[in-house]
């Protein structure tokens, strides 16, 4: 896996990311730890269910953080 251009070392391991409707109602929490992904580049990544407070339908949430500029050049 090659090196990543650039590093954030002030990021902290992991974000904790909470998912609201426009009314204010949690959908879902996660946790995205600090993840290298294949690109090279950094950053945090997640993936859960989540739960519609109103109907109980069930969606796929995923998330990519990714720190700009850390992606390796060619």
């Amino acid at each position: 896996m090659p090196e990543p251009a650039k590093l954030d070392a002030k990021a902290p391991r992991f974000l904790e990311l909470t998912v609201k409707d426009s009314e204010g109602k949690v959908w879902t929490t996660m946790i995205a730890p600090a993840k290298n992904f294949s690109t090279g580049s950094v950053g945090y990544y997640a993936s859960e269910k989540a739960l519609n407070p109103e109907s109980g339908e069930r969606y796929q949430c995923s998330l990519s953080f990714t720190l700009i500029g850390s992606k390796p050049g060619k």
